[in-house]
């Protein structure tokens, strides 16, 4: 079942995002099984939830995933508009039979969809970003996601890489 086409999606990670609770409700990022992660939500303009998942290696630089996520109406589901990666792994694009070996932005699809595949599983090599922390800014810039304190950089703890 396809959930979001692609003027939908083209929207939904372009809609001005605001941070959902205060400064000291932002998560820290907390070490798991080989990696640190953090989750911060927002709220869209139009009422929609949004979610950002930043996830770094603890040992590898270069592996790295930076994701936009949006929740289905009326459900629990969260759907990946938007995933920014490192270059740790190759990556197949299963519709278009070729392969990336780059950073790389995935971006969901109607097409992925309705061939019951991962929704963002097409990406594109980029050159816009070559460590984790440039990864995130493009996101904050993509995703127009309003920062707590945006005039303040000291303020931007998860999204400036820190803890």
């Amino acid at each position: 079942m396809v959930t979001f086409d692609d003027v939908e999606i083209g929207h939904l990670i372009g809609v001005s995002k605001t941070p959902v609770g205060g400064r000291a409700n932002w998560p820290s990022l907390r070490s798991k099984r080989g990696h640190v992660e953090a989750h911060a939500e927002f709220a869209g303009a139009e009422g929609s939830e949004f979610k950002v998942v930043l996830r770094r290696s603890s040992y590898n630089p270069l592996a790295f995933s930076v994701v936009l996520m949006v929740r289905v109406p009326g459900s629990n589901r969260w759907f990946r508009l938007r995933r920014y990666n490192g270059n740790n792994h190759e990556h197949a694009n299963l519709i278009e039979g070729n392969r990336i070996c780059d950073f790389h932005i995935h971006t969901a699809t109607e097409r992925y969809q309705r061939r019951g595949m991962r929704e963002d599983g097409y990406a594109e090599a980029t050159d816009r970003f070559s460590d984790y922390d440039v990864a995130v800014r493009c996101l904050v810039k993509d995703a127009t996601l309003e920062l707590p304190t945006a005039g303040d950089p000291s303020q931007l703890g998860l999204f400036s890489g820190g803890n």
